[in-house]
């Protein structure tokens, strides 16, 4: 059986004109949230603390400011899709609809996808037009932000699927998604810390994913990057089997 690209393509643009009715909380806050980090990063805070190796402050500190958005982009937009669809019967039709699971999914990463891709390219012009930023890969930072965004949206997923509120949706984000973020290194360098911190920041996949987008935007690089770049494969591949294997069991999506 072939994949049903119309079906498909009929999916992802469904997702994007999500995105679009509802442009300025998709697109236009995340950019207007870059613009303050610039400022109080740029031209407050980081006015008043020294280079980073040699890196300004608001250029180290600007890729995990992108990355927030990236990470809040993918996950909202595919866990409030799924969960409407569950609880309005709309995923009824899909699930009788000519769709293989996988295509289900991809359907839903990619919209998460472009979704963050747009933004992630937004704030980087404004990170660029504010001279906050540089990008010295593209080729990385798109495949990071893909990555990144694809981990995400299927987290986002698995979100949805267990959600029985709309609470709920919140849960992995503010108690788990946003503190790991936060101690990723988003703000600081690992060497600023203790040696036992540093440590356990290592521990820490966040940390891999702020290193590489700051990687790809500056050139500089705190972690193992041929490790962090399996880890990020890794999840990608984890969670797809995953989320694959929950629609096919039909969890909370078949009554």
């Amino acid at each position: 059986m072939g994949v049903n690209w119309i079906g498909l393509g009929t999916f992802v643009r469904r997702e994007v004109q999500r995105t679009f009715r509802v442009v300025i909380q998709t697109l236009v806050a995340p950019v207007i949230s870059a613009v303050l980090y610039i400022f109080i990063f740029g031209m407050v805070i980081g006015s008043h603390i020294d280079p980073v190796n040699g890196v300004t402050y608001i250029s180290f500190v600007f890729p995990g400011i992108l990355m927030l958005s990236i990470i809040n982009s993918s996950f909202s937009s595919a866990s409030s899709s799924l969960y409407f669809m569950r609880f309005t019967r709309g995923i009824e039709e899909v699930l009788i609809s000519p769709f293989s699971y996988i295509e289900m999914i991809i359907g839903f990463v990619s919209g998460a996808v472009i979704r963050s891709l747009m933004v992630a390219f937004l704030i980087l012009m404004v990170g660029l037009v504010f001279g906050a930023v540089s990008l010295v890969n593209p080729l990385a930072f798109v495949f990071y932000v893909v990555a990144i965004s694809a981990i995400f949206s299927l987290l986002g997923i698995i979100v949805a699927l267990s959600a029985e509120s709309f609470e709920q949706l919140q849960i992995l984000n503010t108690f788990i998604i946003t503190p790991l973020t936060y101690l990723g290194g988003i703000f600081y360098s690992i060497y600023m810390l203790p040696e036992l911190a540093q440590t356990i920041t290592r521990l820490n996949p966040f940390f891999y994913f702020i290193d590489g987008i700051r990687n790809s935007m500056i050139g500089y690089s705190e972690a193992n990057s041929v490790f962090g770049f399996f880890l990020i494969i890794g999840l990608v591949i984890f969670l797809m089997t995953l989320v694959t294997h929950l629609f096919k069991i039909g969890w909370k999506i078949r009554s």
